[in-house]
C-alpha cells in the first residue's frame, strides 16, 4: 500500500544493513560435529538402567562380593535330574533307564527324534510335561537342552558290604572295579557297563571329586546301571584297605606297573581293580594302598589308554582267567 515504507520498521536505518557473510569462522565446527556415540543405557543420567546397576553394585558392596557380569542361571536344588538334548533323551529312552517323567517346552519341533521320545514315554507310561521354555530353562540350570529332557531319580548307591555279600551268595569270588578321580560321567556310565557285561559285582566311586551316578552316566551304561550295584564311599582309600581285611586283593591299573597284566597272578581270587583318572591316573594315596600295580601292554607310541577303555580291558583279562563261570552268573 502507498505509504507503507514510511511506517515505523518497516525500512532499516542507513548503515544497520548485513554484509555478505563467507563463513562461521569456525564457530559452528563443533555443531557439525556431532557429540559422538549413544552412552550405554546404564551411564546415562536417571536412566532407570542406572538405578539398577547403581542398586546392584550397593548390594554388591555390602555382601562384600564384586559384580563379574552376567551369571548364569543355577539349577533349583530340589529340580530333579535331567538329561536334556534330543539324542541324548531318545537313547536313554531306549535303553529303559528309570525315568520319571518327560519335558517338553512349548513350540518345540516334532522332529523324528521328539515323535519317538513321545512315543517311547507312552508306551512305557512315562508322564509327559509341557512346560514354557523358561521353565525348562530354570529346571536345567541354562543348559541346552532342545526343547526336550528327561527327568531320573536319585541313583540309590550301594554298600560295600552288599557288594562282597552279593558275590557270596552267588558262590563266586568278588570281582569289584574302583574309580579313582573318574569325573566324566560318560566314562562312568561305560565302566558300569563294562563290569555288568563281564561278570563283575559292582563299581565303586568316591564321594567327592568324581562323577557319580548322573542322567548321563545312567544313559551311557545303556542300562546296565538298572542291574549292577554302584558304591559311593567318601574315602576311597580307606575303603580299600577295608576290603584288604575282608580278603580282596587290590591292584591298580598304571603304565609303570611292576608286572603285565596279563600275568597278574591270582585273577581267580577276591579281586578289585583301581582305574586311575582320565589325566593323572592313579593319585599317590591311593596307589599307595595298593597290593599290586599291574601295566596294560601296549604296541607303538600309545601312552595309555581312556579310563573306561582300561578297565574294559583289565575285566576281560580276569574274565577271561576265571573262566567262562564269571561271564554266565
Amino acid at each position: 500500500m502507498p505509504g507503507n515504507s514510511q511506517r515505523k520498521g518497516a525500512m532499516r536505518k542507513p548503515g544497520t544493513k548485513k554484509g555478505a557473510q563467507v563463513g562461521s569462522g569456525g564457530r559452528r565446527r563443533k555443531g557439525l560435529e556431532g557429540r559422538g556415540p549413544t552412552p550405554k543405557a546404564e551411564d546415562r543420567y536417571k536412566h532407570p538402567a542406572q538405578r539398577k546397576a547403581q542398586s546392584a553394585a550397593k548390594r554388591a558392596g555390602s555382601s562384600g562380593r564384586t559384580e563379574r557380569g552376567p551369571r548364569t542361571r543355577s539349577k533349583p536344588a530340589n529340580a530333579p535330574e535331567l538329561l536334556v538334548g534330543r539324542n541324548p533323551v531318545v537313547e536313554a529312552m531306549r535303553a529303559e533307564i528309570p525315568a520319571t517323567a518327560l519335558y517338553l517346552a512349548e513350540r518345540t519341533d516334532l522332529d523324528d527324534r521328539v515323535r519317538e521320545a513321545i512315543r517311547l514315554a507312552r508306551e512305557q507310561a512315562l508322564p509327559i510335561q509341557e512346560v514354557s521354555r523358561n521353565e525348562l530353562d530354570r529346571l536345567t540350570g541354562g543348559a541346552l537342552h532342545q526343547g526336550i529332557g528327561i527327568a531320573v531319580p536319585p541313583f540309590e548307591y550301594a554298600d560295600i558290604n552288599d557288594l562282597l555279600e552279593d558275590a557270596e551268595e552267588r558262590g563266586q569270588a568278588p570281582l569289584l572295579i574302583a574309580l579313582d578321580g573318574v569325573q566324566d560321567p560318560r566314562n562312568l556310565g561305560a565302566v558300569v557297563r563294562s563290569a555288568a557285561a563281564f561278570g563283575a559285582h559292582g563299581v565303586i566311586v568316591p564321594e567327592r571329586r568324581a562323577s557319580g551316578m548322573t542322567a548321563t552316566a545312567w544313559r551311557t551304561s545303556a542300562g546296565a546301571a538298572a542291574r549292577l550295584p554302584v558304591a559311593q564311599v567318601t574315602n576311597l582309600s580307606r575303603a580299600l584297605v577295608a576290603l584288604q581285611k575282608a580278603g580282596v586283593f587290590v591292584v591298580g591299573l598304571d603304565a609303570d606297573g611292576d608286572v603285565a597284566l596279563d600275568e597278574l597272578e591270582g585273577a581267580d581270587e577276591p579281586l578289585c581293580i583301581v582305574v586311575g583318572s582320565e589325566g593323572k591316573g592313579l593319585s599317590r594315596l591311593v596307589a599307595e594302598k595298593c597290593d599290586q600295580l599291574v601295566s596294560i601292554p601296549m604296541a607303538g607310541d600309545t601312552e595309555s589308554l581312556n579310563a573306561s577303555v582300561a578297565a574294559s580291558v583289565a575285566l576281560w583279562q580276569v574274565a577271561s582267567t576265571r573262566g567262562r563261570e564269571g561271564l554266565t552268573q
